[in-house]
């Protein structure tokens, strides 16, 4: 009787199995079927931006590769829209230094409006690398120091200051210059100071601070 028992409810899970394969098989099928694409297209998001991001290394390199400190005004400024075309459909670490180093370009050839107008971009900009973004706002603050109002200049810098800030040296310099120009001589020889004693300032900052502090002492 145990052995009838026995059969009779085996019988019973697997008729129960049947019904539920047959009633939630399609869902069961359709849910693995997602899984698979699932990963089929991460996998392939993966291989695209892996292409996209060697084709766009290969493109910046060759952009850049024949640039020089010294190339003409004009040289440059072609040069530096060749850059920002780049960017426009570039990876964003791409686009970043490609913004870069055209903002670079239009410095050089004395282009000063462009090359304002493309770091205040970067250093706006919510999805660059935020060192290459504060690195904008550095070389913005430098170059529209006498052209820009000294209250946007000290907006910028001032971020910059924290002595937890890989730029803080070169900010303080750039507001030291500007307490020059507004004739605050003291507040310059006390920033000049600092800087010159701050051993976590770069050598060529604090060499330059040291100078310019030996000159207003006399």
């Amino acid at each position: 009787m145990v052995d009838i028992f026995d059969e009779v409810s085996e019988d019973l899970r697997n008729e129960r199995a049947m019904a539920l394969a047959r009633r939630y098989g399609a869902l069961l099928i359709l849910a693995l079927l997602l899984v698979l694409a699932g990963v089929a297209g991460q996998q392939f998001w993966t291989w695209y931006q892996t292409k996209q991001n060697n084709q766009a290394a290969n493109t910046y390199l060759g952009l850049t590769a024949g640039l020089a400190p010294n190339l003409p005004a004009a040289q440059a400024q072609t040069d530096a829209v060749a850059l920002t075309n780049f960017a426009a459909t570039a990876p964003e670490g791409y686009k970043t230094l490609a913004l870069l180093r055209a903002a670079g370009l239009y410095a050089n050839a004395g282009q000063t409006a462009q090359a304002e107008g493309l770091w205040d971009r970067v250093s706006n900009d919510s999805s660059a690398d935020p060192l290459l973004a504060e690195l904008a706002s550095l070389f913005w603050a430098q170059h529209a120091l006498g052209s820009a109002p000294d209250a946007d200049v000290l907006a910028r810098l001032q971020p910059l200051e924290a002595e937890t800030n890989p730029y803080h040296g070169l900010a303080q310099e750039t507001q030291a210059l500007l307490y020059l120009r507004e004739g605050k001589n003291d507040l310059a020889k006390a920033l000049f100071s600092q800087i010159a004693s701050d051993p976590n300032s770069p050598d060529g900052v604090r060499n330059r601070a040291g100078g310019l502090l030996a000159q207003l002492n006399g």
